[in-house]
């Protein structure tokens, strides 16, 4: 359980959404790590409640402890202090594979009611409209973390009801996992709107609301007709030493969190 001390009430939706995923994380969880919103979510949690969290890079990187933001999974400050330094293959041969890796940090152009990511193509994948870098490693880290966290901006073009590429699996119709796959899939997604979890049927559902969030928001901006439970939660407001860890240590040249009105 995460201590969440006095709240503040001025903040970004960007940065409730990211302190809303770290609260997430738990002390000896061993994270695969992306750059950007995953990458502050979890050295939030580090600073603040999870000092034992190790965060793994698909460089190579293992419980890397760096002082500094990375601005890329190469980035040299991610092998100071780190326990291990080794490669892309081991790290997903040795960690990811034999089941090592608790929780996978993942994103997408796309997410749809079950939880799959497309972060391949807009349109046909003959002839698309927009072609993305692909999976990387997101394929292997959705079907083998033991637990799948995702977190994204919401709008109706990223929430669609049926992504156009499955590239990183979460749930097939009807609640099933694809064959094989022994991670337990996604369990959570924060946006800058709320925070969602998957019911048995593995179908998206509302767990809570951001202050200043109505329903009506969050209906308007998801492309399927999204369950939101009449007593749903409000999340918990951020807390004065959360956003100063943010603003101050971790990106304060804004170069995640920038550019949004305080509501």
């Amino acid at each position: 359980m995460v201590a969440i001390a006095e709240p503040v009430g001025l903040y970004t939706r960007s940065e409730m959404m990211v302190i809303s995923a770290s609260r997430a994380l738990r002390d000896g969880d061993v994270v695969f790590v992306g750059v950007g919103l995953p990458n502050l979510a979890c050295n939030l949690a580090k600073r603040l409640h999870a000092p034992s969290l190790q965060m793994v890079y698909e460089a190579g990187i293992f419980d890397a402890n760096p002082e500094r933001q990375a601005l890329s999974i190469g980035d040299p400050c991610l092998v100071a202090g780190a326990s291990c330094v080794t490669s892309i293959s081991e790290i997903f041969l040795l960690y990811l594979q034999r089941g090592l890796i608790d929780v996978g940090f993942l994103g997408g152009a796309q997410i749809d009611r079950y939880g799959n990511l497309n972060t391949t193509v807009i349109g046909d994948y003959s002839h698309p409209a927009v072609r993305f870098p692909g999976s990387g490693g997101a394929c292997d880290i959705a079907t083998l973390a033991k637990r799948v966290f995702i977190i994204g901006r919401q709008s109706r073009r990223s929430f669609v009801g049926r992504v156009d590429f499955v590239t990183s699996p979460g749930y097939l119709p009807g609640g099933g996992r694809p064959k094989g796959a022994p991670g337990a899939g996604p369990q959570l997604v924060v946006t800058d709107l709320g925070v969602y979890s998957f019911r048995d049927s593995g179908e998206m559902i509302v767990t809570s609301l951001h202050p200043d969030v109505t329903a009506e928001e969050v209906c308007n901006k998801t492309g399927w007709e999204i369950e939101v439970p009449v007593d749903v939660s409000t999340t918990l407001l951020p807390t004065t030493e959360e956003l100063r860890i943010l603003r101050e240590d971790l990106d304060p040249n804004c170069h995640y969190l920038k550019g949004e009105q305080k509501p």
